[in-house]
């Protein structure tokens, strides 16, 4: 069922569709009509807190992204390793 509720929204495209394609913020109802905001203050703050965002859940890894088997491998060398340090020295 679909009420009768009219909202405001700000819809950001993505530049590099890589991470999401488009951020949605729903504006207040209040912000336009409180005056001295205008519809470019909105939307520079919705590209901000979408690039704040980005910049916060991007960190940068420790391990690059290796495939399974290269994991399997290094791990199959340490344990080999820890084990011959172990058993003859």
């Amino acid at each position: 069922m679909v009420k009768g509720v009219s909202r405001r929204v700000i819809v950001i495209k993505s530049p590099d569709q890589h991470l999401f394609e488009e951020a949605i913020f729903i504006v207040k109802e209040d912000a336009l009509q409180s005056g001295g905001v205008t519809g470019e203050d909105i939307i520079k703050q919705a590209q901000e807190v979408a690039d704040r965002y980005v910049r916060c859940h991007l960190k940068k890894r420790l391990l690059p992204r290796l495939p399974a088997p290269a994991f399997a491998f290094l791990g199959a060398a340490v344990t080999a390793l820890v084990w011959y340090l172990t058993q003859y020295l």
